[in-house]
Formats: C-alpha cells, sequence, structure tokens
C-alpha cells in the first residue's frame, strides 16, 4: 500500500468519548456550542473560496478532555433538524489527517494544520489481503445475521476496497471507544483490518460463551420446572395409595398440629398456635406464608413456657457464693441476699403468684467501668442456683431489637428478651441488660421506650413481643441493668429500676481482689504455678495506688499480667530463678516508674498549688471519682481587657458558677479583707486543665472561690486539701452528688483534708469506715469557713516569700 499526504487548514469539531471513521455518516447536535462553532467557522470558510464546495471539518475524539492525534477530514452534507426537532448537521467522514499545530481561522473554533493521508492500493491485490478480506466478510456476515440486519449483509458483501472494509467496523456498536481510536490511528489499510478481524473475531467467541452459558441456565429452569412436575404427581400418587390403604394423612401440618397438642403451653398460646397450624392446612407449598408460619410454630415450641429452676433458698450459701467471687459491693450482695429471704418467705407461705405476678427484680447497677458490674451477674445467678443469659445494648438503636419485629417482614426474628428466654432454657433467669446507657434512638424507634414494658414489674407479666403476638409472663426474671453513667438513662425507665450504685474500691479492697481473684487467674494465663511467683500486699498496694489510679480493677490486673509476663520472661532467658517473691522495690525495674504520684509526695516547689491562685477540687467523671485543679489569674491593668474569661471546655452550670463566684467576692470580698479593687479594674482567667475533657456541673463552686480568694490574698492553698460543694450568691454552701466517689478519689490521690457541704453529711454513712478514718472531712455551710479551712496563713506565706 502506498501513502500520499496532502496540507490542510481545518476548524476543529470535539467528538467526546466518540470516534467517527472515514465512510462513516453521523448526524451531530448543533446545540453544542463547539460543534455549532466548528460547522459555522466551515460554512464561512467555504463561502469566502468560493466554487460551491462542502464545507470541511475535521472530527477529532477527545477521551477526557485529551485530543487524540489523528483526526477525520468530514464534510458537512446537510444541516436541518434532527428527528427531536433540535438542530443539527450530517456529516460524512473522508479520509485521515494528521493533526498538527494550531492556527487562526474565522469563526470561534479552533483551526489546525494538518496532513490528509490518502491510501492507494496496488491492482491486484496481494492473495494474503484477499484472504483477510473474504475472512473479515465471513466474520461480520455470521454476527450481522445473528442480529437479523440482512441489509447490512448486503452491503458490506459489496465492499471490495481494503481501507473502506476495514473503516465501516467502526458502526460496530460493541467496539470500545478505544478500540475504534486505535482503528482510527492505524493509517495501513492492511493492518487495520487485522485488527479490525480480529476484534470482531473475540467479540464473536464472548457471544457464543455467553449464548452457551444462557442455554445452561434455561435448561437448568427446565429440568426444575420438570422436577416440580413430577414431585406434584409423586405426591398425588402417594396421597391416593394412602386413601387405598386407609392409611393417615401424615403431612407437615398434621405433624405440626401433634407437637402442639402435645406440648406443655398456656391456654392462650396453644389457642393462637392451633390458629396458625390451620393456616398452615390451608396454605399451598409454595406460598412464603407457609415458611413464614413454620419459622413462627417452631419460635413457640422451642419457648420454655412452664420450665423454671427452682432458687436456692440457703440464704447463708448464697451469701458466701457472693462474698467469695466478688470483694466488696455490699450494697448488692445485701439486696440479692432480701431478695432471696423474701422469696423464701412468700414460698413457705403459698404466695408464689398474686395477681398474675411473681417475684421478679429489677436492679441498676451504675458505677465506673471496671468495678465488676458484669461479672457480678453471673455471680447473682449462681448464688440464686439460676440460669444466666447477658443481652449486650451497647450500640443498640433499633426498637426491633427489643420488642421483635413484624411477621409481615421477611425475615423477621423475636427481640432480644424473647431470645434471652429462648436461651436460658427456663421462665425466671437471670437476664443481664449490659450497657443500657448506651442504647440510642433514631428514626427507627427508641429501644429504652421499647424497654419500660420489660422492666416494669407491674406490666412485665403480660409482654408481648411484636414476633410472637401472644403474652410471655417475664414477671419471674430478675434483670440487672449495668450503666456507667447514671445520666444517660432516661428518667421513666430510671424510675422503674432499683438503683444500686458501685463507686468503686478502695485500696484495701483492691489489695484484696489482686491477692484473692486477679492473681491466681493471670498466673494460669501467663503458665506459671501458684507457688512459683508471689506477690506481696505491699507491691499490690503500690501498684493500685500509684501505678493504676482508677476506680475499678481492670488496669490493676493489666499491671498485674504485665509483671508476670517479664518474670516469666526472664526465667526463660535464665535470668531470674523461681519460685520468687514480688516486693515492691521490684516494681521500677520490671515496669518502670509509677505514673501517679500524690501530690502531697511531690517536691514542694512543683506542687501545682504552690504559687497563690490553684485549689483542688473534687468531680465525678464517667470513669468514677477524680481530682480536679482550678487555676485563677489577674490580667495586667496596664494591658487591658476585663470581665471574666473561662477556659477548660465548661459546660453552661460550671460557666455560671463562676460567674456566682466572682459576684460574691466583688460583694463580700471587703468583709473577707480582700483587694477587691482588682476585681473591678482587672480581667479574671479561670482555667481548668485538662481542656480537651468536657467538664460541667455546680460542684466546683467553692474551688473556684477559693481559687479566687487565693489569688487576691497571696495566701497559698494548703496542698493537702480539696473540696466539694456549690456556691450561691450569699456564700452558702449547698449540697452536690456523688460525695462516694468524690472521696475515693481523694484518697486515691494522697488527699488528707476535704471540705464537703453541711446538707452531705448524711451520704458520709456510705463512704468506707477505713476511707474515713484517713480524711479528715470538714463539712461547712458558709465559704467563710472553707477559706479558714483552705488558705494557708498569713505568716506562712511571708516565710516562704522571703
Amino acid at each position: 500500500m502506498a501513502l500520499t499526504s496532502t496540507s490542510l487548514t481545518l476548524p476543529v469539531l470535539p467528538l467526546d468519548d466518540e470516534v467517527v471513521l472515514p465512510g462513516m455518516v453521523v448526524p451531530l447536535d448543533l446545540s453544542e456550542t463547539e460543534v455549532r462553532a466548528a460547522v459555522e467557522a466551515a460554512q464561512a470558510a467555504a463561502r469566502s473560496e468560493g466554487g460551491g464546495g462542502k464545507p470541511k471539518v475535521l472530527l477529532v475524539p477527545r477521551i477526557d478532555g485529551t485530543y487524540a492525534a489523528t483526526g477525520v477530514l468530514g464534510t458537512v452534507e446537510q444541516v436541518g433538524r434532527l428527528s427531536d426537532g433540535d438542530p443539527g448537521a450530517l456529516i460524512r467522514g473522508r479520509g485521515r489527517v494528521q493533526i498538527g499545530a494550531g492556527t487562526t481561522g474565522p469563526g470561534a473554533a479552533l483551526w489546525v494544520e494538518g496532513l490528509s493521508v490518502e491510501e492507494i492500493a496496488p491492482d491486484p491485490l496481494p492473495g494474503s489481503v484477499t484472504d483477510l478480506i473474504k475472512e473479515y466478510k465471513a466474520l461480520a456476515t455470521d454476527w450481522l445475521k445473528k442480529r437479523g440486519a440482512w441489509q447490512v449483509v448486503d452491503r458490506v458483501q459489496q465492499i471490495d476496497d481494503v481501507s473502506a472494509l476495514a473503516d465501516n467496523s467502526g458502526y460496530s456498536p460493541f467496539l470500545s471507544t478505544a478500540q475504534k481510536v486505535e482503528l482510527l490511528e492505524t493509517t495501513d489499510p492492511v493492518a487495520r483490518l487485522k485488527l479490525a478481524t480480529e476484534q470482531l473475531r473475540e467479540h464473536l467467541a464472548e457471544q457464543d460463551v455467553a449464548e452457551s452459558i444462557a442455554k445452561d441456565v434455561q435448561e437448568g429452569v427446565d429440568k426444575q420446572q420438570r422436577e416440580f412436575l413430577l414431585r406434584r404427581q409423586l405426591e398425588a400418587v402417594r396421597k391416593e395409595l394412602r386413601e387405598i390403604n386407609g392409611e393417615g394423612d401424615e403431612d407437615e401440618s398434621g405433624d405440626y398440629r401433634t407437637r402442639v397438642e402435645a406440648a406443655d403451653l398456656p391456654e392462650k398460646v396453644r389457642e393462637a398456635a392451633l390458629k396458625e397450624v390451620e393456616k398452615l392446612e390451608r396454605s399451598s407449598d409454595q406460598s412464603p406464608e407457609g415458611s413464614w408460619i413454620r419459622t413462627w410454630l417452631d419460635t413457640v415450641l422451642e419457648l420454655p413456657w412452664n420450665e423454671r429452676t427452682e432458687d436456692k433458698y440457703d440464704i447463708r450459701g448464697a451469701k458466701s457464693v457472693l462474698d467469695a467471687e466478688h470483694a466488696g459491693l455490699e450494697d448488692v450482695k445485701e439486696r440479692i441476699t432480701e431478695y432471696l429471704a423474701v422469696r423464701k418467705r412468700r414460698a413457705d407461705r403459698g404466695l408464689g403468684v398474686v395477681g398474675g405476678r411473681r417475684g421478679g427484680a429489677v436492679l441498676a447497677l451504675v458505677g465506673p467501668p471496671g468495678v465488676g458490674k458484669t461479672s457480678l451477674g453471673e455471680s447473682v445467678a449462681h448464688s440464686m442456683g439460676r440460669k444466666f443469659v447477658r443481652v449486650a445494648l451497647g450500640g443498640v438503636r433499633d426498637e426491633a431489637e427489643i420488642r421483635g419485629h413484624r411477621r409481615t417482614y421477611v425475615g423477621a426474628l423475636p427481640g432480644r428478651i424473647v431470645r434471652a428466654i429462648k436461651e436460658a432454657g427456663s421462665m425466671n433467669p437471670v437476664v443481664l441488660l449490659d450497657e443500657i446507657d448506651k442504647v440510642g434512638s433514631d428514626f427507627r424507634g427508641d429501644p429504652a421506650a421499647a424497654l419500660l414494658e420489660v422492666l416494669d414489674p407491674a406490666q412485665n407479666h403480660t409482654f408481648r413481643d411484636h414476633y410472637l403476638e401472644v403474652e410471655l409472663d417475664l414477671s419471674d426474671v430478675v434483670f440487672l441493668a449495668t450503666a456507667n453513667v447514671l445520666e444517660a438513662i432516661p428518667e421513666a425507665l430510671l424510675d422503674r429500676m432499683e438503683l444500686v450504685r458501685l463507686d468503686g474500691y478502695t485500696e484495701d479492697e483492691k489489695v484484696v481482689i489482686a491477692r484473692d481473684h486477679l492473681l491466681p487467674r493471670q498466673l494460669e494465663r501467663a503458665g506459671l504455678e501458684s507457688g512459683e511467683v508471689t506477690l506481696e500486699d505491699d507491691a499490690l498496694r503500690k501498684l493500685a495506688g500509684e501505678y493504676t489510679r482508677e476506680a475499678g480493677v481492670r488496669n490493676l490486673e493489666r499491671a498485674i499480667a504485665r509483671l508476670l509476663r517479664k518474670v516469666a520472661a526472664e526465667h526463660e532467658l535464665g535470668e531470674r530463678e523461681l519460685p520468687f517473691t514480688l516486693g515492691a522495690e521490684h516494681l521500677r525495674k520490671l515496669i518502670g516508674r509509677p505514673h501517679h504520684v500524690p501530690e502531697s509526695a511531690q517536691d514542694p516547689a512543683e506542687r501545682r498549688t504552690a504559687v497563690p491562685g490553684v485549689a483542688t477540687g473534687l468531680a465525678v467523671t464517667g470513669a468514677g471519682g477524680d481530682v480536679l485543679f482550678v487555676e485563677a489569674s489577674l490580667a495586667d491593668p496596664e494591658t487591658g481587657g476585663s470581665g471574666l474569661t473561662l477556659t477548660g471546655q465548661l459546660g453552661d452550670v460550671m460557666k455560671e458558677s463562676a460567674q456566682i463566684a466572682l459576684s460574691f467576692l466583688r460583694s463580700r470580698g471587703a468583709e473577707l479583707e480582700l483587694p477587691v479593687a482588682d476585681l473591678k479594674d482587672r480581667g479574671v482567667h479561670i482555667h481548668f486543665p485538662a481542656g480537651a475533657v468536657p467538664k460541667d456541673g455546680p460542684s466546683a463552686g467553692i474551688t473556684m472561690t477559693t481559687a479566687l480568694a487565693s489569688l487576691l490574698s497571696g495566701r497559698l492553698v494548703r496542698t493537702d486539701v480539696a473540696m466539694t460543694g456549690e456556691v450561691s450568691l450569699t456564700g452558702r454552701v449547698l449540697p452536690i452528688g456523688g460525695l462516694k466517689q468524690k472521696l475515693l478519689a481523694a484518697h486515691r490521690a494522697g488527699i488528707t483534708t476535704v471540705v464537703i457541704p453541711k446538707r452531705n453529711e448524711a451520704d458520709l454513712d456510705d463512704v468506707p469506715a477505713e476511707i474515713l478514718d484517713k480524711l479528715e472531712v470538714h463539712p461547712v455551710t458558709d465559704v467563710r469557713q472553707v477559706l479558714e479551712i483552705a488558705l494557708s496563713p498569713a505568716e506562712v506565706l511571708v516565710s516562704s516569700a522571703a
């Protein structure tokens, strides 16, 4: 094949993700700006040249914003309206053009210079080319016949030119844009025809595979239909044989009827089940309702409607089980002991069921993480001789998780409460509703609202699950709900439960728990025997006080596990002999320095309260009690600034407490011999460290007042003093909540003196005696008393300044 070229200057008509090959005739929409600009520029150029020639444009594929290197010379055959009424132009591809540099021309179109490539075929054609032409025509004819395009078959058979035959494949709808661009950029006609033949051959092979798969699928469907008809005929024949032999109808519905009548079901449940069996008998085998009914009947028959475990009425034995498995937590142990004692007396007097209700219990165990709320549920079940089931509610947002789905939904299931009863195998298990404060609500409903009926002793003997739609008696179930944050539980739900607080362990209790429970468990996990490693009490006490300051014992158990791993590794390396007694002096070498050194144990110059304006408060968080520092400062009058600035991510209530503290000192500061003039002229800044942690509540009122009084008077706040209490505008100290957790936190932090509101004095009965023995607690009613206790004497300030 010979190639010749001619220089041309043409307006560019871009084709987005489309390719036009020479010989093709395509309609283009003139409503597109670039198409209309190119056609108008070509028409203007044709008019300026005269001669009556057709307008010429350069059709260039544009793939993802990039122009191809080769385009097609096109002539505008006709301009008019398309079939949808929009303006359009009919353009015929004439020949390939190698695109060169851009140039200028009339109109708004892009003009380029190019070389027109013309192919001259030898005459006669070589034999190999003739065979290629025959192969392409045969493949194209085969594909067109499958599509029923008989008129196109004749047109293809009439094409003898190699180049035109190869370019004719541009009409093929199965070619991708990239394949068409490859055909366009292949200038050699024979190579282009080979490429077109290969593409057509691959498409026909794929089409044959697809047809084979479709045929196999159809044969499979026909086989299933044939099998279905044969099975129906077989069932009819068997039925006729049973009737001839006088045998009963032993179909599936009859089996369900037998099972329902033989089961020990409550009367109303039996009636509902028999109605469903009748529906099953009337329904056809192909009806989806049949499978729903069978699933419902299976669920009803698997529930332990009249199964109950006998409670252990050995009150002393139950108490000893609780004491053996959990140290401390006396409130919960007393409540379970009381429950068993009352159950025993009711059973002795024949009062097991009163008004359809049994003597269940609903307890809410609220406390920080790691105090043993979840494990306590299993111990309660063990002490009572009941089955135990745990239901995790953390993150549950769908109301159907509690009350079940309606049976109209595909894949409907009963709720978690019914599934817990089914799993337990009895109607009186201990059900632990774990993390009830983490239940959320959204467009799918409020699971906490669905729990209102479950946890109400006056209603739960007639609990109706949406899936079962029959009454389920939950009045004999002992529900234990656990939560970290009391405020996150809805008030209506909390009102139905008996609240038991687990405020954390004392240091002595942690030592006992670590020695009797945590250490044996971790020795087994570390592959050590009980006598090989011994932890002395002083080491456990130091671990609890200085390495893992927390309300619970999770981090304490992790620290013990880390120690035992270190000892086991050293023994395997030949660096330590067993048995080994581990004392407090070994801790630093094995697991590093302590992380929580008490403030009182630090160097006086390094303590936070070593400068005026810093006071120590007490707070309650989701992880238990904690120590909170309050810092106050005054702005320099020369630098300007006034008013009150608060930092530390504070809530609205805490911001109001700061305003009240400042207002009290401004109005009563003179009585306290404080230079209150500074508060009028200078800006006040109060900061709560750990600014990333949100803080709120009124109990830091006296702490902020003390910090400001210390700043104004120049007297330091005593290092060993911490305080909690709400302050009023008149200087009264008002009561707060969470006193036990706050005193436990003060003890963990090494505080020896605590100031509390006088009206919270009754709450000291809940604080363990060993904690009260180590703390000097001052109940106060007025801020003046707080300042007298918390601020260091003036002479101490003078001596320290000297």
